[in-house]
């Protein structure tokens, strides 16, 4: 078996994993901010490190996975009178930060397990860790490296440039960001334009706030995440994931002052996943094409042309490499249904059919097939957590399966080895590394017939066209854990556990 090798954002190139401690993997995942419901951009990036996380276990390896909470902070560069995510939302919603707080990082956790996302070994949240980010700043400012301003702290991105890369990560050139700026409020606060707050003063109107040694006020977005990898993976650590879009400035920031505050750089792989977006457009508010979790599953959106699975929106996912762009469409996401459907059905034979007893294959050729596409399998994951080659690789394997079972192909075909080698291997790569489980149908028994009573209430309402009654039922449901599906032949129910 060849060595894990995967591409690193920083170097730009695949490198050979090496762990700083060998037979452990320390992994940082930057998690949601808990402002608003999860929605499609987030499932790309936490299904992506959950097969990180489940294949360095597979190889052996002790992984220590953190993923945070960000609940406080998160906010743009508009200057000291900017809101933070949390805080501003709240005030919306009208309810206390930690309770809008709890309501989502709850829903997230939610779409985690419906996905069947393995949880992280630590999810620490950036209100729990105001004293380790005012130490961290603290040490900045006493380098030199940051500046108090009217009870805000600034990162002094210009003197860090002129010692370090500043924009290797995300190949921005300082010089350009000083010209292309935005002009905001509150820019006068700053010696350059591209400084970023490592803490905010709070206005008397704020309702998150700490006190610190320079007044009351919250965290910078960037230290957060610093703080957090450093408290509980140490000063440098293995590999730090993440979208892509976090490159600038989040993870450029965090090596930033990491450096500054540490000696030396925090992390040795970076990786990032690319983007998702929606029939070609990047997904956003301002193409009203932000699709939520729950709407995925209940199909309640107009760009939606029904429920979807979570399984099936994993597999969908899965059968693209990481570092490649996702175009979402209804039409990808059926097809890949249907594909997910065929290769499960595959497998489910193949666990029911009997061994052979031959030590010696009836067709060598065949025989060799299998060993070879199994095989190759893990050089597929070794080379950059190829998951969309292991896919097609078990697609090749599903037809031999399907051909035993019909009698196409000979039942002593393969040597029994070989017959338990591609068994290993299904169960192996679908189930346990890419995560994947069956398509469960609805219960049977007295809630099947509560259930159908549903759905009948449900299609008499869209005959009368009470959609609300409608989506309603469906969407009640769906918090319950049963998707429903209209296809040609009436309602589907699918439980998802």
């Amino acid at each position: 078996m060849s060595d894990l090798h995967f591409y690193n954002s920083y170097t730009r190139q695949k490198e050979k994993f090496e762990p700083i401690t060998p037979g452990y993997a320390g992994l940082y995942v930057c998690g949601p901010t808990v402002s608003g419901e999860s929605h499609m951009g987030h499932a790309r990036p936490y299904i992506t490190f959950d097969i990180v996380q489940r294949y360095l276990k597979h190889l052996g390896y002790k992984v220590r996975y953190v993923r945070n909470i960000t609940d406080a902070g998160h906010f743009e560069e508009e200057g000291r009178e900017a809101e933070d995510k949390v805080s501003e939302k709240a005030k919306l919603e009208k309810m206390e930060p930690m309770e809008m707080v709890h309501k989502y990082t709850s829903m997230f956790h939610h779409g985690m397990r419906l996905f069947n996302c393995q949880e992280p070994a630590i999810e620490p949240t950036a209100t729990g860790h105001i004293i380790e980010q005012i130490t961290m700043i603290e040490t900045i400012i006493e380098r030199g490296y940051a500046y108090e301003v009217n009870g805000s702290v600034y990162f002094d991105v210009k003197k860090y440039a002129e010692k370090y890369p500043y924009g290797k990560l995300s190949g921005r050139i300082l010089d350009d960001q000083l010209e292309t700026s935005r002009e905001l409020d509150g820019q006068d606060e700053k010696r350059n334009k591209v400084d970023f707050a490592l803490w905010k003063n709070a206005p008397p109107e704020h309702i998150m706030r700490w006190k610190s040694p320079w007044g009351e006020g919250f965290p910078g977005w960037h230290i957060e995440c610093s703080a957090m990898s450093s408290k509980y993976l140490g000063e440098t650590f293995d590999i730090h994931g993440g979208g892509m879009d976090l490159q600038f400035p989040h993870h450029e920031s965090e090596i930033a002052q990491s450096t500054i505050a540490h000696g030396h750089p925090p992390v040795r792989y970076w990786m990032h996943n690319n983007m998702i977006t929606i029939n070609g457009k990047k997904m956003g508010k301002s193409y009203n094409n932000v699709i939520k979790l729950s709407e995925l599953f209940s199909g309640n959106h107009p760009i939606l042309a029904q429920a979807y699975h979570p399984m099936v929106i994993r597999f969908y996912i899965l059968q693209t490499h990481y570092r490649s762009t996702l175009d979402f469409s209804n039409e990808a996401l059926q097809a890949s249904e249907r594909a997910f459907r065929r290769l499960w059905e595959a497998y489910e034979i193949l666990q029911k059919l009997t061994p052979p007893a031959n030590t010696e294959p009836g067709d060598k050729e065949l025989d060799n097939l299998v060993v070879t596409k199994s095989n190759e399998c893990a050089d597929f994951m070794n080379d950059d957590f190829n998951t969309a080659k292991v896919i097609a690789n078990l697609f090749d394997l599903a037809p031999i399966i399907n051909g035993i079972k019909g009698g196409q192909v000979s039942a002593t075909a393969l040597s029994a080895g070989t017959f338990a080698l591609l068994k290993d291997t299904f169960k192996t790569y679908l189930e346990d590394i890419l995560g994947m489980q069956p398509l469960q149908a609805a219960q049977s028994g007295k809630l099947d017939k509560v259930l159908s009573l549903l759905i009948e209430i449900r299609n008499d309402a869209k005959k009368r066209k009470d959609f609300a009654t409608s989506d309603q039922i469906r969407n009640k449901l769906t918090e319950g854990g049963i998707l429903l599906k209209d296809e040609k032949d009436g309602t589907v129910s699918y439980t998802v556990e």
